[in-house]
């Protein structure tokens, strides 16, 4: 036996599983319950996300682009376990972040044809044919030149393939308690953060140098990498909203636009404040602090099954009365949870102009942002503030304890 048989046979590295297997026991009882109720058969999960929830695995490298994506989940409704389909070469990937019991490992050559006929060959053998199953179609993983082989290959086993997406998101979009517990770690890491530019700000000091000290105090407080760049804009440049930090330097009176995420075990706490060396402007400092009232205004309606219409009137409301409406950016907010590069976006969302009248709640075991974004006068700018806020079955509440209002150093 060589040094790799030896290493991929006997290479067991301490397993760093998030969660008991009773909660991913749950997880995959309440995604087989929605497959029941959509009359789905099989799902093939593809998405870094719903492989994460399934399954533990996490990995720093999904195949986006230059390498065949094919490697999966399979759920099926019938059956209290999934099967793991992964590449052969990361077989210690699989035995330490992995719950996985059944494990089929897939040796041959980097060819969709061949990589997704063995996939269907396994799934029949299983008796996990013949049925409906579900792709995350709404993925990005696999791209379409790959999926298109993958529905290929299960239509010759007799299947009908649908699309899937929206079954584990459904299921995702709600978490348990030990969810939860990860969400408020995630949430001081985010604080943590804010803290440490606060303390790092100064003239002269460029937008990398900060993105790079605020991401260190985020790592020694236990935090992952984000699954977006952290957002560090300056100055009038703030304006483009999702642009990359860089070399600018930082000058006195600048607002600064920080937007950070603490991240726990993939769950991701959205976090954003405005900060200047100095006071800006005073009429900006008055929008970016009218701005930051929404919060305390929205504090006092927010409990468990707040109605989305009721929470987007009370914000249109306070922004009129407050002058400030007819200057805003985009207001709304999205769902947060298990998150790998390169978005952490979640399914659910609202807006308040686009969705007034939308009829939907925030139900026990949402994680949603709120994001109040203004232009500010005399071209000094844009603000983006962003907290998040957690709905449980007794109560709602904001997760940040760092003031919305503009940061002065």
């Amino acid at each position: 036996m060589n040094d790799a048989e030896q290493v991929l046979l006997h290479g067991h590295p301490v397993q760093e599983i998030p969660f008991s297997r009773e909660e991913y026991r749950g997880r995959l009882e309440r995604i087989r319950k929605v497959m029941a109720r959509e009359s789905v058969d099989m799902l093939y999960l593809t998405s870094p996300e719903a492989i994460c929830y399934v399954s533990g695995y996490g990995s720093a490298w999904y195949q986006a682009e230059g390498y065949l994506p094919w490697s999966g989940v399979a759920v099926h409704v019938d059956h209290d376990d999934f099967i793991f389909f992964e590449a052969g070469g990361h077989i210690a990937l699989v035995r330490c972040y992995t719950i996985a019991d059944d494990v089929r490992l897939y040796g041959g050559p980097q060819d969709a044809d061949v990589a997704f006929a063995f996939v269907a060959d396994e799934l029949a053998s299983s008796g996990w044919t013949g049925g409906t199953v579900g792709l995350e179609m709404g993925s990005y993983r696999p791209n379409r030149r790959v999926s298109e082989r993958c529905q290929a290959a299960l239509e010759a086993k007799n299947c009908t393939v649908v699309d899937g997406t929206e079954i584990v998101r459904e299921v995702r979009g709600f978490k348990s308690p030990a969810e939860m517990a990860c969400v408020e770690k995630a949430a001081r890491i985010a604080d943590i953060g804010l803290e440490a530019a606060r303390e790092t700000l100064r003239e002269g000091i460029t937008e990398l140098e900060l993105w790079g000290e605020v991401t260190a105090a985020m790592t020694r407080a236990g935090g992952e990498n984000q699954a977006i760049p952290m957002l560090v804009t300056s100055g009038v440049k703030a304006v483009t909203g999702h642009g990359l930090a860089s070399r600018k330097q930082i000058a006195v009176g600048e607002v600064v636009f920080l937007d950070v995420c603490g991240v726990f075990n993939r769950y991701h706490v959205d976090q954003a404040r405005s900060f200047s060396i100095g006071e800006p402007h005073s009429d900006a400092v008055e929008r970016i602090n009218l701005s930051a009232g929404v919060y305390r205004v929205l504090e006092k309606i927010l409990r468990p099954n707040l109605p989305v219409r009721e929470f987007n009137d009370t914000i249109v409301r306070y922004y009129k009365e407050a002058g400030i409406y007819e200057n805003r950016g985009w207001i709304g907010g999205y769902e947060l949870g298990i998150a790998f590069p390169p978005d952490w976006v979640g399914d659910f969302h609202y807006d308040a102009d686009t969705l007034h009248d939308d009829d939907q709640v925030f139900a026990p075991g949402r994680v949603v942002n709120h994001e109040s974004q203004f232009y500010l006068p005399h071209l000094e700018g844009y603000s983006i503030l962003i907290d998040t806020m957690a709905f449980t079955e007794t109560q709602a509440r904001w997760l940040s304890h760092v003031q919305h209002e503009l940061i002065v150093v």
